[in-house]
């Protein structure tokens, strides 16, 4: 069975993709800061019948994230990583002018360093793959210039740029960054408490993933709404 690395995993987006995966019969290994909530999707996830292993850490760990490698190569390898976990910088967001300096490294370090740490550390069991994959989870504010936006925008598009370089290098890997688009989740409403417009579940977006997976276009950047639109 194929297993992935799936980072950010307890709950949104990274719970999501993570149960489809499950349903297909992938063996996991989960990332994420929160024992219990990760603990639950592990088990919950399981009842599928793959193997799923919960690694409760931070992604700006070395440590841990040799430990994530390890408990994949157990299961059998890695043919996918996604850098899911994300940092905003502050909550709830604030101008620039406001953005506190610790909290841009921050976003900076779990964003893009942690996730180009974990790539480095798969990346000898991701060549050995025949499918091997890595995506990076972005955003449309990596590319759009939204107030408040910055610093978590700054450093989602540092991301997407390390994918785009990561896929030049390493062309028996597919490299996908991926802006998902706008979902209901707790990154969100830690962002903008204040924001009370309905967004759509993150389970909606898994399908652009999944074609991502399905079809292996060239490494890039995609978005979730333009992978899901009718072909």
């Amino acid at each position: 069975m194929p297993v992935a690395i799936i980072t950010g995993a307890s709950k949104g987006l990274g719970r999501a993709l993570a149960s489809a995966l499950a349903q297909r019969g992938w063996d996991l290994v989960l990332d994420a800061r929160t024992p219990e909530a990760l603990h639950t999707t592990a088990e919950a996830l399981s009842a599928y019948g793959g193997g799923v292993q919960a690694l409760p850490g931070d992604v700006t760990d070395a440590g841990h994230r040799v430990a994530l490698v390890s408990a994949a190569w157990d299961l059998g390898g890695v043919d996918l990583v996604v850098s899911n976990a994300s940092a905003l910088g502050a909550e709830p967001l604030v101008r620039l002018e406001a953005l506190p300096l610790e909290g841009l490294r921050r976003a900076l370090e779990v964003n893009v360093v942690a996730a180009l740490g974990l790539v480095q550390e798969a990346l000898p069991l991701l060549r050995e793959s025949a499918a091997g994959a890595v995506i990076a989870v972005s955003s449309d504010a990596a590319a759009e210039a939204y107030e408040t936006w910055g610093g978590y925008g700054a450093s989602k598009a540092a991301l997407d740029q390390l994918a785009a370089v990561l896929g030049a290098e390493e062309p028996g890997v597919r490299v996908w960054a991926v802006d998902p688009g706008d979902m209901g989740t707790d990154l969100y409403a830690a962002a903008v408490p204040d924001d009370g417009d309905p967004r759509p579940e993150p389970a909606s977006v898994v399908p652009a993933f999944l074609r991502l997976l399905d079809e292996r276009p060239a490494s890039g950047r995609y978005s979730a709404p333009s992978l899901l639109e009718v072909r």
